[in-house]
């Protein structure tokens, strides 16, 4: 029962992050595909992983795996991963309609522009460690009763 108010609140409040995500699925249509407590998940070959309403698209091996390949394995990082995608579908059923502008903009341009990748590299800062992936890490976990991404340092 609570997939199905999962899935209307998607469609509804979320609608146009949702909207967004299906076409993502449907560019990637050939990908692989399966569901995580409600929501539709991708497994892509982009280097990043995104969420869009009740589509979670998520890289098939994230780019920081070299680099903690000694402290954790990739099923165990691909796995937390999902839980820290999953939490950012939860904001969305939270904000609606202001997902794309609280969270979308601010965690793009944290995660893309290039000052703040140098900041967190300079200052050994975790990508997890701004707003809207720290809510997303707590909501992820609280929600699904697993692991998300903490404070990894994956720069």
């Amino acid at each position: 029962m609570k997939h199905i108010i999962y899935i209307v609140l998607q469609c509804t409040w979320g609608l146009l992050q949702s909207l967004l995500g299906v076409i993502v699925y449907l560019l990637h249509i050939r990908d692989r595909h399966f569901r995580f407590h409600g929501a539709v998940v991708t497994e892509w070959k982009a280097r990043s992983s995104v969420s869009l309403g009740m589509f979670v698209f998520v890289t098939k091996e994230p780019y920081f795996h070299e680099k903690l390949k000694n402290t954790h394995s990739m099923k165990e990082l691909s796995s937390r991963l999902l839980v820290h995608e999953y939490g950012h579908t939860i904001q969305s059923l939270i904000l609606g309609p202001l997902y794309l502008i609280i969270m979308g903009i601010p965690s793009t341009l944290w995660g893309f522009l290039p000052y703040f990748n140098r900041m967190r590299k300079d200052k050994n800062i975790s990508y997890f460690s701004f707003f809207t992936e720290k809510w997303a890490n707590r909501l992820g976990e609280k929600v699904t009763g697993e692991v998300s991404m903490e404070n990894l340092i994956i720069e």
